[in-house]
């Protein structure tokens, strides 16, 4: 029988203080540190952290144990190696800047190198926890996945929370207990699949529900509107139907900004913003001609997202609005996004291109609470509980202190 999510998702969540005495003993932290790399200029042939905000994120549970004088040891994964080392996803980088950051924390390889990670296996849990006294889990990121170094240690381990995850889950748990209301969700992404599950909670909690991105088509599709060659996932359109059917404010695209169904697009398209010809991008109400298709959402969608975020006490962001790795989609996004950081109500960014945008913009520090986790925020909300956490409230020893 599956044990009920608790009334809040932080309740009975084991905190750093309720730990054995950790001075001189070893500590396994599981981090989220799966950070973009780029080429090291001063190196070529070498590469270097791009974005450090998941590592400094982090850092008051790391700084918290060297203080009280653990030894830790961190442990984290790194794209997607699929249970085989990969040169390309070797943690040294990481490594490398782990050590400016927090000198004395040592750091494993990656642990998807081991096909015992993604399956959960016990033998890797053994490796993991041999010779260490305790457990802290300081990835909400990864918390959603039932994996070896998220569930396995907790049953082996006196546990506990990092300070970034207890914060995230009481965050998160303010949403889907009693938020200041107005309170407006606005969610982009691709697949409606991925997202429709979050989407029905929502909309029983909201008061209006904003949806951009592709997964906007299968909405429009659902409501009569020509999609032309826009992404739909046939299979769930009567899912929308029921849903816009609900009595929750819900608030599609109005435009939609379209590129011609053969041309080009991504990061690797290199059409610059603007460009006549193959490359030429046209804004088009809600019904997108044959042979086109819809790559982001509209200014006068834009806008009008824009406006009911402004007049939110409470604001949930998860998703990009548009294709935001080709410069030609990326306005929608950048629009609800400077519309975000102005809300004077409490805003809550999660998932990796939502807050990608708030920090290329330098907008992240004008929001409440910027979520690590993309998929484990979606998640939470949705079932009201991760397996990462279940494990750590059933560790011995837990205290809730």
């Amino acid at each position: 029988m599956t044990t009920p999510a608790p009334a809040s998702p932080a309740t009975g969540l084991p905190r750093l203080e309720g730990l054995p005495d950790v001075r001189g003993r070893r500590v396994l932290v599981r981090v989220d540190f799966n950070v973009p790399l780029e080429a090291d200029p001063a190196a070529p042939r070498s590469r270097r952290v791009a974005d450090d905000y998941r590592i400094r994120t982090a850092l008051p549970t790391l700084r918290w144990l060297l203080d009280h004088g653990a030894h830790v040891t961190a442990c984290s994964h790194l794209g997607r190696p699929k249970g085989a080392p990969d040169p390309s996803l070797d943690m040294e980088p990481v490594r490398a800047r782990l050590e400016e950051l927090a000198p004395g924390v040592r750091l494993m390889e990656n642990l998807r190198f081991s096909p015992g990670e993604t399956a959960n296996d016990p033998a890797f849990v053994d490796e993991l926890v041999e010779g260490q006294d305790a457990y802290v889990n300081e990835a909400f990121g990864a918390s959603h996945r039932a994996h070896a170094s998220i569930v396995g240690p907790p049953a082996r381990l006196p546990s506990a929370a990092g300070r970034q995850l207890q914060r995230e889950v009481e965050v998160l748990g303010h949403l889907l207990g009693a938020p200041e209301r107005p309170f407006v969700a606005v969610l982009g992404g691709a697949k409606v699949a991925d997202k429709l599950g979050v989407l029905e909670t929502l909309a029983e909690k909201v008061d209006v529900l904003c949806i951009g991105g592709a997964m906007a088509f299968t909405f429009l599709a659902a409501t009569g509107h020509d999609v032309g060659d826009s992404l739909v996932d046939l299979d769930l359109v009567e899912s929308c139907k029921r849903l816009l059917a609900s009595s929750t404010e819900i608030l599609l695209p109005v435009d939609v900004v379209t590129l011609a169904s053969g041309a080009p697009v991504g990061a690797a398209a290199r059409v610059p913003h603007g460009a006549a010809g193959a490359g030429a991008t046209r804004v088009v109400g809600r019904d997108v001609p044959d042979g086109w298709r819809g790559l982001d959402i509209g200014p006068r969608t834009a806008a009008a997202f824009g406006d009911v975020v402004a007049g939110a006490a409470t604001v949930f962001w998860n998703g990009p609005l548009g294709v935001t790795e080709d410069e030609r989609f990326v306005a929608g996004t950048h629009q609800v996004a400077e519309a975000v950081a102005s809300s004077g109500g409490f805003s809550v960014v999660g998932g990796g291109d939502s807050v990608a945008a708030l920090r290329h913009l330098g907008l992240a520090d004008r929001v409440g609470f910027l979520s690590t986790g993309g998929g484990a925020s979606l998640e939470l909300l949705e079932k009201g509980d991760l397996p990462g956490l279940a494990a750590l409230r059933a560790a011995p020893e837990a205290r809730a202190s």
